[in-house]
């Protein structure tokens, strides 16, 4: 285990509303888990918050932030955005309908079939509005 693994570690990453910061959030994704030695996760991760910002880009009308934890061997793969509709991943049936027909539409299916956990929440404290969208890889 990479020395530096142990250690807890945060980053957030705030971005505008534009399709574009999903490449940003993709790449920035990959250079903290690089630095930080957890090479082998990098694939897995980078689909989860490329779904996450993806969803938050289209759905909100405002800026959202990529948030990246790292603690007791969990990572940790959060995207906030300022529209407080809940998401709704799809059920199975669907998944599969969809994907036979168009490439849209299965973020959060492919959130719940590859994260170890996932969930949201609203936020409405200390003047933050909308939601946060998250999951979680184990190194193990």
């Amino acid at each position: 285990m990479p020395e530096n693994e142990a250690e807890p570690w945060e980053y957030c990453l705030s971005i505008p509303n534009d399709p574009r910061a999903v490449t940003v959030s993709r790449r920035t994704l990959r250079l903290i888990l690089t630095m930080h030695g957890l090479i082998r996760l990098v694939d897995v991760a980078e689909l989860l918050a490329t779904e996450l910002i993806s969803n938050s880009v289209q759905h909100a009308k405002g800026p959202a932030a990529l948030r990246v934890c790292w603690s007791a061997g969990v990572l940790r793969i959060g995207a906030w955005d300022s529209d407080p509709e809940p998401p709704a991943p799809p059920r199975a049936e669907q998944l599969e309908q969809v994907a036979e027909l168009e490439e849209e539409g299965r973020g959060l299916g492919l959130v719940r079939a590859c994260a170890d956990l996932w969930g949201w929440y609203l936020l409405s404290r200390h003047g933050n509005r909308g939601k946060y969208v998250w999951c979680e890889l184990a190194a193990g």
